[in-house]
């Protein structure tokens, strides 16, 4: 939404996606830890695969996010120096990983448990039980809301929430 006030939105996810290549370092880390049962026939990292190791131990999700977080970020920052104008980063574990630090301004959206986990089941097609386990393996939302200088509530419609992000876009140094 902020792209269509004008902001260029990074999406981490996707940044993430293009290091878990086999050509990357990352994936080649990632192999070299997990080992080849992570691969899919094609050779690409089977991300549903990896999730199904990750998010059953949270020792292995942090040693994932210790081969991932910093190559994530220095791929965004490369992007920003790139941008001129409002940058927003779209990043699930911004906070998680630290880099909240390294930004202006950090806006939390805020959303219901059983909305989050609806609209992932949607997109993803994990299970309940799969989808509130990643959940609750994140940084509880209080800490996540002690850190935001906003808060978007993306438990209504899309025009409510275009409403609040164009309140926040008025806003002087976002």
């Amino acid at each position: 939404m902020f792209a269509k006030l004008g902001a260029y939105a990074i999406d981490a996810d996707k940044v993430y996606h293009s290091l878990i290549r086999p050509e990357k370092n990352c994936y080649k880390k990632i192999v070299k830890y997990f080992g080849k049962d992570i691969l899919a026939k094609s050779g690409q990292i089977d991300r549903k695969k990896l999730g199904n190791i990750v998010f059953k131990d949270k020792s292995k999700l942090k040693i994932l996010n210790s081969i991932t977080h910093d190559e994530v970020i220095k791929g965004i920052k490369r992007i920003v120096k790139t941008k001129k104008g409002k940058v927003i980063i779209e990043a699930p574990l911004l906070i998680e990983s630290g880099f909240y630090k390294e930004v202006d301004k950090v806006i939390l959206v805020a959303n219901k448990e059983e909305e989050q986990v609806k609209r992932i089941k949607e997109a993803r097609g994990l299970s309940s039980k799969k989808i509130l386990k990643r959940i609750r393996m994140q940084m509880p939302f209080k800490k996540k809301l002690a850190l935001a200088d906003f808060i978007i509530d993306n438990s209504g419609s899309k025009r409510d929430t275009l409403i609040q992000v164009k309140e926040i876009w008025k806003q002087k140094g976002v």
